[in-house]
């Protein structure tokens, strides 16, 4: 006899009494044919979401964590990701205030705060560099470029949100959604998976944060901490390295082995083969592809130089094909999507049709959608031509071309890198927008200081629809499983997105007057000092590394041609591998603990509490790693640098091996409910 469901909450009303919420069963793996998700809260029932409390708590958390990001990141240098600290803080205030049905107003919070993240990484990847190269730029400039980029990613997001989190529901891991969803339910619900998560948050967040701010030991373990395997960096160009942090151990876990595999293979290619061969064929050449002023020989370089001057365009060409390779695969859901647009301008009863859809899967309209879209795009042209970005309406008309079909064919890509590893390669494919861009608006005429801040402006453009079209479909996936209303989503993710771009665009120009990004003392500002150093030579007549881009396009289409995911593993070959081996190990725990029993239940407990496990660890390392910053920012001095130039990489491993420990046996511990 199936077990009795509450009407409001689809678990069992046992289990909704003693306050255990939990995702459904089926929740993070492919469905069985005819099987169909129901999300734990009743699309039949209807729920307070958008409210005076959930919108201006939501608008609270875009300003405070848009300036924090913006103010940390160009200060120094580190961008953190906004959404799991806001889920904790949503929590705990619909804790403290004593709501009851707080879980689908945290969703709105989430979702509206999370645009804090998302346009903080458009802006200060691109922007400052502005001012790095010594152009004029105004706070209109700016707040248009981070507005329109971002709403244009919402838009151009919105018709394959049906794709991402439904038809692929169980394909994709969603590290960074599974974390903040299990925040948000887990807090809710209360009992054994709130405090597994609290535990574990508690153990992930202090381990975090004695690395970041004491330094007790290293965060990242290399080879070269041995005598030989030193002298193999110097002369074969050959190392590996390791970060032992809390948080990326439990987004391994979340991303699972396969996946973890493919990009540890990317990254492996690129360290163990690549770069190694790039020293034997060239060790005494000076190669400068970008007439940048490279001086050194590949030999004299290290390899972590080789890679960020060299090796990591070829996983930016990889990612750029693998992603045009997913457009053309997913072209039957693009001509869905446009076939749905055509079809809802015929209709004249669409009303009454639009009764029939669930609550959990009605969009924005898709007429709103596009004449949303048209709107934007005219808006980007009328900003170009009137707003002194170009000289011309012809020059204007090539950027809104250059941002339109970017940002449309990116959008995928970017959706596409959250879902599978919960980091968006935004950098790299602003970088190539930023080449492309130069190299067009340079063949129309636009050269200097003009050209320099039209390219850069319309690289924030793009760079915030990326960033915001990977952030948002991070929203849609855990209000997906949690049961919310897509189209309030949608529809109050612009006014975050509005809130978050004055709020940045004006912490910038304060930042800039106070400490400048030039010059002594000046802010950090690593992404845009790199958009600025690619630039400024093209603008000048300088080239593109297209060789590399090209090794990397080929790479993808034979990982294609094998079958083999190409995006995952392009990935691997950009993203440092120090970042990349953790998810190895991470996906090897999630292998072990759900494969030791042959009672397929009991391996599927152990794989859930290893994911809420996990799920703390990511959030405590997200929450101290803010509070690390800001002590840092303070100039709160507590790192132990003698000590940990000492030792702090020779006993790195005893603490990692210990929370890998820890991980396992709690995890083993799950019983069957």
């Amino acid at each position: 006899m199936q077990e009795p469901r509450s009407p409001i909450f689809n678990t069992p009303i046992m289990e909704n009494n003693n306050k255990n919420l939990t995702l459904p069963e089926n929740a993070q793996r492919e469905l069985k044919p005819g099987e169909q998700y129901k999300p734990l809260l009743s699309p039949d029932t209807p729920f307070k979401e958008v409210t005076p409390y959930s919108v201006c708590i939501g608008i609270l958390m875009v300003i405070i964590f848009s300036a924090a990001a913006a103010y940390l990141g160009l200060k120094v240098g580190q961008v953190f990701e906004a959404a799991i600290p806001i889920a904790i803080i949503a929590v705990g205030l619909t804790g403290a205030l004593g709501k009851k049905d707080g879980l689908a107003q945290n969703v709105i919070i989430q979702s509206i705060g999370g645009c804090s993240g998302a346009v903080v990484a458009g802006a200060i990847f691109t922007l400052p560099a502005i001012y790095i190269l010594g152009v004029e730029v105004n706070f209109f400039q700016m707040f248009l470029s981070s507005l329109l980029g971002g709403v244009l990613g919402i838009l151009f997001l919105i018709p394959f949100r049906k794709y991402f989190v439904k038809e692929m529901h169980g394909k994709y891991p969603f590290p960074e959604a599974t974390a903040t969803t299990q925040v948000l339910v887990s807090g809710e619900g209360g009992g054994k998976g709130a405090k597994t998560l609290v535990i574990s948050g508690l153990i992930g967040g202090l381990y975090d944060f004695i690395v970041a701010t004491f330094g007790a030991w290293s965060e990242t373990v290399s080879t070269t901490v041995m005598g030989i395997g030193q002298t193999i960096a110097d002369k074969a160009k050959v190392v590996l390295k390791l970060n032992t942090g809390a948080a990326v151990l439990g987004l391994g876990y979340i991303i699972g082995l396969k996946y973890a595999v493919i990009i540890c293979l990317g990254s492996l290619l690129v360290w163990l083969v690549i770069i190694p061969l790039m020293n034997l064929i060239w060790g005494g050449s000076v190669i400068d592809l970008m007439n940048t002023g490279v001086t050194a020989t590949i030999g004299e370089m290290a390899p972590e130089q080789i890679f960020k001057d060299y090796a990591r365009h070829i996983g930016i060409g990889g990612i750029a094909t693998a992603g045009i390779i997913g457009i053309i695969k997913s072209f039957g859901v693009i001509k869905s999507a446009v076939g749905l647009a055509v079809g809802e301008f015929k209709k004249k009863d669409g009303a009454a049709s639009k009764q029939d859809v669930p609550r959990t899967e009605q969009d924005l309209s898709m007429k709103t959608i596009v004449f949303g879209i048209v709107i934007a795009l005219l808006a980007i042209f009328a900003f170009f031509a009137f707003g002194g970005v170009v000289n011309n309406i012809w020059q204007a008309l090539i950027g809104l071309l250059i941002v339109a079909i970017i940002s449309f064919l990116f959008t995928t890509v970017a959706a596409n890198a959250i879902a599978i590893v919960g980091s968006n390669p935004v950098s790299g494919m602003t970088l190539m927008t930023l080449i492309i861009a130069s190299l067009i608006l340079v063949a129309v005429g636009l050269k200097g200081n003009t050209g320099m801040a039209a390219a850069l402006i319309i690289g924030g453009v793009v760079c915030t629809a990326l960033s915001m079209a990977g952030s948002f479909i991070t929203d849609l996936k855990i209000g997906y499983w949690i049961g919310t209303t897509p189209k309030k989503q949608e529809g109050w993710k612009f006014v975050g997105t509005l809130v978050a771009a004055a709020t940045v665009c004006g912490v910038m120009l304060i930042l800039n007057k106070t400490y400048g990004f030039t010059g002594d003392n000046a802010l950090v500002a690593p992404q845009a000092n790199a958009m600025a150093a690619v630039i400024q030579p093209m603008m000048n007549g300088g080239g593109a590394p297209w060789l590399l881009y090209g090794i990397g396009a080929a790479i993808a289409i034979l990982l294609t041609v094998f079958k083999v995911p190409a995006l995952p593993f392009a990935l691997g070959m950009f993203i440092p591998i120090d970042l990349n081996l953790p998810l190895l190990v991470g996906g090897a725990i999630s292998w072990y603990v759900s494969s030791r029993s042959k009672d397929k239940a009991l391996n599927a407990a152990r794989l859930d509490k290893g994911t809420l496990i996990a799920s703390g660890f990511i959030a405590g390392g997200a929450l101290m790693g803010v509070v690390s910053a800001i002590l840092r920012f303070a100039n709160v001095d507590l790192f132990m640098t003698e000590w940990n130039a000492s030792y702090g990489e020779a006993i790195a491993l005893l603490p990692f091996i210990g929370i890998i420990i820890y991980m396992i046996a709690s995890s083993m511990k799950a019983t069957k409910q």
